[in-house]
């Protein structure tokens, strides 16, 4: 049966498998058990809950501010998709934070060009890889290798950038196909995108929030319960459905950009600077706080709320304190007892470092 979360049947697909899992409560746990390797951070799932009057007041506010900004890039995105791919397009997000990316983009490209471009929605795990049977699935059912575009949200590091690269690549030479293992974001921070919108690093709405922006999905999952000739697992918030603002952000977000021009549209930043900016800041960081692990330090407003609302984070580091594009992490931070540094020189608005499991 087709699975389309809280989503149209038109907006995405999902090729996920709705489990049950049990939940991992204690946040310092999960943590010592992802860094010391006994666990796989894709193995456990951190229970979500509805988000509470004024952090949703937070969200909304930021959507107002950002609006604009992010209808322009998903309207770019879907024009170089488009000029890259054509009307026979298969756009194929990476769950989650990828797929009301790719909702959008998919309505845009059908109202401003017509036909009905394939959204498709796919597991992507670090260190694990793609889901190889949700690509076989997608080639199942007749799309051409060429068609096919993977969209994310944004890059921080560029890690899920260059997983889709090797497994991709892997995936090409088993299969003995050719499907472009380019990732296409918003927002490249990492100057790792083969195709991207901007390099800004502002507030995508949609990453503050978890599964009641996602169509209800979480993240994706792959443990036990996943059997040969399963695809990656996912957990289905049924009872969050009252609180679910999935259909209307993308509505929302097609209206806004169909309201823009095309023609002043600004052109797309160079990925050498942004790929320097970023090997630059990580050098320094890993210095500075004294971290061997690339993986505890998550740069961009959108990496760093992510780290609030499911890890177990040592600190926030923002450029401005006072600035509207960080209230929500001040605000998160705040209740979870997170202290928040303040760093003018910050080459983004806020970074988050994890704590390592030697320090819990």
């Amino acid at each position: 049966m087709m699975f389309h979360g809280s989503y149209r049947p038109a907006d995405v697909e999902f090729l996920l498998k709705p489990i049950e899992i049990a939940f991992i409560t204690d946040l310092a746990h999960k943590e010592t058990l992802i860094q010391s390797g006994r666990r796989h951070y894709s193995e456990m799932l951190s229970p979500e809950r509805v988000p509470s009057e004024h952090y949703l007041a937070l969200f909304h506010k930021a959507h107002a501010t950002n609006r604009e900004r992010l209808a322009r890039d998903c309207l770019r995105l879907a024009s170089l998709l488009y000029e890259r791919h054509g009307p026979d397009l298969c756009i194929v997000s990476l769950a989650r934070a990828g797929t009301p990316v790719g909702a959008i983009v998919r309505h845009l490209i059908a109202r401003i060009h017509g036909g009905r471009p394939s959204h498709y929605s796919v597991s992507i795990i670090r260190d694990r890889g793609i889901d190889e049977l949700a690509l076989d699935e997608i080639l199942a059912r007749g799309h051409d290798p060429a068609s096919i575009a993977f969209v994310d949200g944004w890059t921080g590091k560029g890690v899920i950038s260059r997983e889709l690269t090797h497994a991709v690549g892997r995936y090409n030479t088993s299969r003995k196909v050719c499907i472009d293992p380019g990732l296409n974001v918003l927002t490249d921070l990492a100057g790792s995108a083969a195709r991207t919108a901007s390099g800004e690093d502002y507030l995508i709405a949609s990453s503050i929030l978890n599964s009641t922006i996602s169509g209800l999905v979480s993240r994706s999952i792959l443990n036990e319960a996943i059997r040969p000739g399963d695809f990656h697992g996912c957990v289905f918030f049924t009872e969050f459905a009252p609180h679910d603002l999935s259909q209307w952000f993308v509505d929302d977000m097609v209206t806004a950009a169909l309201e823009l021009d095309p023609a002043t549209l600004p052109p797309t930043p160079a990925r050498a600077e942004l790929a320097a900016v970023s090997r630059d800041y990580m050098a320094y960081a890993k210095a500075r706080y004294a971290i061997d692990d690339d993986n505890l330090i998550k740069p961009g407003i959108g990496e760093a709320t992510r780290v609030l609302l499911r890890r177990n984070p040592e600190r926030v580091i923002v450029r401005d304190v006072g600035c509207e594009r960080v209230a929500h992490l001040v605000a998160l931070a705040t209740e979870k007892s997170v202290p928040v540094e303040n760093d003018a020189g910050l080459p983004y608005h806020a970074v988050s470092i994890i704590r390592s499991a030697g320090d819990a």
